[in-house]
């Protein structure tokens, strides 16, 4: 049986990012995302909130883009999975800790002339590196099938000389 490590992230930053490097070069930035989620407690009528905060690190290209468009307060898309890494504290207890290693984000909003919304992978595709950000894909329009109650069109009756 095949299984699925996804996560979907739709939240705004807490504070701004942090890039270091790798001995390799390669960037790594760090985010922290919160969501948050409210409803109405059933038996107090009252409106309730709960907000739960979201490690997230970015590698390579996408790290250098995360780290120089997103600021504190930015609400950004962002897909991954989930890691666990195992730590030793201060004290020397182990512990564990569960982030998400991001695969592809999304800018969401525009503050403060930051990025409208082009969609980025590991890759980088989706702009970033100098210039306007790529523009957003646009969907192929869906085929109508024409109702069942009306004839099929007959192309027997056309001239043949026009160019197509």
């Amino acid at each position: 049986m095949a299984s699925v490590n996804k996560v979907i992230i739709v939240g705004n930053l807490g504070r701004d990012p942090e890039t270091r490097y790798m001995p390799s070069g390669d960037a790594m930035t760090s985010i922290t995302v919160a969501t948050t989620d409210s409803w109405k407690d059933k038996s107090s009528g009252e409106k309730k909130e709960q907000t739960e905060w979201h490690r997230i690190t970015f590698f390579g290209k996408l790290a250098e883009i995360a780290g120089q468009y997103l600021k504190k307060g930015s609400q950004v898309y962002v897909e991954g999975s989930l890691r666990t890494r195992k730590y030793t504290d201060k004290d020397g207890v182990e512990k564990y800790a569960t982030d998400i290693k991001a695969d592809s984000m999304q800018m969401l909003g525009s503050r403060q002339g930051m990025g409208g919304g082009a969609p980025m992978d590991d890759s980088g595709y989706g702009g970033g590196g100098g210039g306007a950000p790529a523009p957003r894909p646009q969907a192929a329009p869906q085929q109508r099938q024409a109702p069942a109650s009306r004839p099929a069109p007959n192309f027997s009756d056309m001239d043949d000389d026009i160019p197509f």
